[in-house]
């Protein structure tokens, strides 16, 4: 995976506002679990399934500080899991389910649907039988 260090060694002009993403082939399946092993992770990422457009980070309710977040989202973005952008002054994320679902067929869709599980088990809805 390139770095923000590559980058300015192999290109001498200014930095861009592009951001860097993982190519199909470097994305890999330890990094997209580890990724999405975090509840606040699992959650930007099931609010993002919501849709198939781009949501600003702003428009997904977070219960931590904005640096945090901003973390949170390099963590998804450098394992594949979404796809950044500017958009003016906001980033914007988009989950990257085409390329996970081409690379891990059914397994977004499985995590997203035991994180609702887990979710209700924990909250008290859902019975252990």
């Amino acid at each position: 995976m390139k770095t923000v260090e590559h980058e300015r060694a192999v290109n001498s002009t200014p930095m861009s506002r592009e951001l860097l993403h993982p190519t199909l082939d470097e994305i890999r399946l330890e990094s997209v679990m580890k990724a999405l092993s975090d509840p606040v992770r699992m959650h930007m990422v099931r609010e993002l399934s919501r849709t198939t457009g781009e949501l600003s980070g702003a428009s997904i309710d977070v219960p931590v500080s904005k640096a945090t977040a901003t973390h949170h989202y390099r963590v998804l973005r450098e394992s594949g899991v979404i796809q950044q952008n500017y958009r003016g002054t906001a980033k914007m994320s988009k989950l990257r389910r085409s390329d996970l679902d081409a690379l891990f067929p059914g397994f977004l869709d499985a995590a997203l649907t035991a994180a609702v599980h887990e979710m209700a088990r924990h909250n008290g809805c859902v019975s252990q039988g």
